[in-house]
C-alpha cells in the first residue's frame, strides 16, 4: 500500500512538472518581442510562469481531492481524528517553498544583472551590450529574436555608429531631438538593427518612458539625466507610455517608437530634415 502511494504521488508530480513546462514553453502572455532585450526578459517569464502554474495547479488539486475525500459523511456525527502533526509532511512542505524562492531570486538576479540593472544609471548601455551578445552565441534563440527583421533581408544586427536621440519628457508629452540631424518629433522614429542611445531628461515631475514590446522601463527624474540604449530588432509601430502617475492627464501621456528598416530610416531622415524641408 505504501508503495502505491508513492508511486502514486511520483506520477502525479512529474505531471504537474511536465504541465508547467509544457505552459510555460507554450502558452505566451507577453506582446511582441521587438528589441535586443526581449528575448532575455522572455525567458525569466516563461520560467516564472512554469512554476506558477505548477503552483496554481497542485494547489487546486490537492483542495479539490481533500474536499471530496475528507468531507464529512452523511449522519456521521463525531469529531475529527486528533492529528497531532506530521514531521515529514512539514519538512517537505517547507523545503519545496525555499528551495522555489532560492532559485527564482538567484535566477532573476541573474536577469537583472545581465540587462543592466546593477550599473549605473547613466550607464545603461551594458544593458544593451550584454543583449547583443547572447543571440551571437545561441544560434537557435538568435533565429527567433531576428526572424521579423531577417525576412526583409537583415539576419543579424548591424553594428554600426550609435544613433543619440534626446528624450524630453513634460506634462504630458515626450519630445525626441536628433542632434545630428536636427530633427524633432512627438514620434520615436528608430531604424532596425542599430543601437540607439536615448538621452532623456524631465523638465517637471517624475516620468517614466516604457515600450512593453521592447521589454524596457525606465524613471525620468528632474535634474538627473539619464542614458538609455536599447537596439530594436523588428519593424513596426509600437506603443510608448509613461509608467509614472505624473498628473490629471498621466494616462493620456502616450506616444509611439516607429522602427523602420534602414532605407525607409534613410528615406524618412531625408523627408524630414530642415534642409529638406527648406528646398521643398
Amino acid at each position: 500500500m505504501q508503495i502505491r502511494t508513492t508511486l502514486t504521488v511520483l506520477t502525479a508530480a512529474t505531471a504537474l512538472v511536465l504541465t508547467g513546462l509544457w505552459v510555460g514553453n507554450n502558452v505566451n502572455m507577453l506582446p511582441i518581442g521587438a528589441s535586443s532585450n526581449a528575448a532575455t526578459y522572455d525567458s525569466l517569464f516563461k520560467v516564472l510562469f512554469s512554476i506558477g502554474t505548477m503552483l496554481f495547479v497542485g494547489i487546486v488539486i490537492l483542495l479539490v481531492y481533500s474536499l471530496f475525500k475528507f468531507r464529512r459523511r452523511s449522519g456521521d456525527l463525531s469529531d475529527g481524528l486528533a492529528i497531532e502533526g506530521n514531521l515529514p509532511l512539514e519538512i517537505v512542505w517547507t523545503a519545496i517553498p525555499a528551495v522555489v524562492v532560492l532559485f527564482v531570486g538567484i535566477y532573476s538576479y541573474d536577469i537583472y544583472e545581465r540587462m543592466g540593472g546593477m550599473v549605473a544609471l547613466n550607464d545603461h548601455s551594458a544593458m544593451d551590450h550584454a543583449a547583443m551578445a547572447q543571440p551571437a552565441m545561441q544560434a537557435s534563440a538568435s533565429s527567433r529574436v531576428w526572424g521579423g527583421i531577417g525576412a526583409a533581408g537583415m539576419d543579424a544586427p548591424s553594428v554600426g555608429k550609435v544613433l543619440p536621440v534626446e528624450v524630453t519628457a513634460m506634462q504630458f508629452a515626450f519630445i525626441f531631438h536628433y542632434p545630428d540631424a536636427n530633427i524633432t518629433s512627438g514620434e520615436l522614429h528608430v531604424p532596425a538593427g542599430q543601437s540607439v542611445e536615448l538621452h532623456m531628461e524631465a523638465k517637471d515631475v517624475i516620468h517614466a518612458f516604457w515600450v512593453p514590446q521592447f521589454r524596457l522601463k525606465q524613471d525620468i527624474i528632474p535634474g538627473q539625466p539619464t542614458v538609455l540604449s536599447f537596439t530594436a530588432t523588428r519593424a513596426g509601430s509600437y506603443p510608448i507610455v509613461c509608467a509614472e502617475l505624473c498628473g490629471p492627464y498621466h494616462g493620456g501621456m502616450r506616444s509611439n517608437v516607429v522602427v523602420h528598416e534602414p532605407e525607409a530610416y534613410s528615406a524618412w531622415l531625408q523627408q524630414n530634415s530642415p534642409i529638406s524641408t527648406t528646398t521643398t
